[in-house]
């Protein structure tokens, strides 16, 4: 057997067989991984891989996705290496690519992160599950209803300094498919950083603060409309926005119970 796919970085990844130690750097993607049913093929994952939350109890811990610790990988002896150019950094995985065949992923839209599901479930044999997926997603988000494309968004991923999300990312991505404009547009930078005067200036009808990375709280979202003067802030899930893999059937769903809350709640 021998097959090949071309990675978000444009290399080719080629594989003689079914990978059978397979260690996953990106937490959605371990996710993906069991969703296939490859749960015993995972050897090595990191400490943010949660889901399945059985995995960072029966898996190798190799570290956080930006601090890896290449010789515990290296000790695991993987056919394949599951990484992602903006969570692991640029020196590790040109590290790993002395140990195994590394698939790097970029996901920016639906149309990269179908492509990583196709290609991870090529390279595995599990191509049926894969087209299996992909067509929930898409009927999920095919009988969505939601409030509109008129009202504009900030997403916060940090602070700080505050972090926002910027167009050419994933999350910019989910926030249209729910129903919204993310008001950052113009940034060059895909997480600018704003201080409290210049987001004073954004137009904005909703603030969303993410649950990850930064774990915003509730005194968090107190504390924004009051140093910002709105009501119209909310805690969302992160992982629903910048989760790409098996979770993104789940997504929709969501997301037209976040537009119900926000037309019981909002002010406009």
């Amino acid at each position: 057997m021998k097959k090949q796919v071309i990675d978000a970085l444009g290399n080719s990844v080629t594989l003689l067989k079914v990978p059978e130690r397979i260690v996953s750097l990106v937490p959605s993607q371990t996710e993906y991984l069991d969703f296939l049913g490859l749960k015993d093929a995972i050897v090595g994952i990191t400490k943010f891989c949660i889901h399945p939350p059985q995995l960072l109890k029966s898996k190798i811990v190799v570290g956080g996705t930006k601090n890896l610790k290449i010789e515990k990988i290296k000790q695991l002896n993987p056919d394949l290496i599951l990484a992602n150019k903006e969570e692991n950094t640029k020196e590790d995985i040109e590290n790993l690519m002395n140990l195994a065949p590394v698939y790097v992923s970029d996901i920016r839209d639906f149309e990269g992160a179908y492509k990583m599901i196709n290609d991870i479930a090529f390279l595995c044999n599990k191509e049926s599950k894969a087209s299996a997926l992909i067509e929930s997603i898409e009927e999920s988000f095919q009988t969505q209803r939601f409030i509109g494309s008129d009202k504009k968004c900030i997403y916060f991923i940090w602070q700080n300094p505050y972090m926002l999300a910027g167009k050419n990312t994933f999350i910019s991505t989910m926030l249209t498919k729910a129903g919204f404009i993310n008001s950052i547009q113009d940034s060059k930078e895909n997480y600018p950083v704003y201080s409290l005067e210049e987001i004073k200036n954004l137009e904005y009808d909703f603030i969303f603060l993410s649950s990850e990375p930064f774990p915003f709280k509730e005194k968090h979202r107190n504390e924004l409309q009051d140093l910002l003067n709105t009501k119209n802030v909310f805690l969302v899930n992160g992982e629903m926005f910048s989760w790409y893999g098996s979770r993104m059937k789940l997504a929709s769903k969501y997301f037209q119970e976040l537009n119900a809350q926000i037309q019981t709640v909002a002010t406009l």
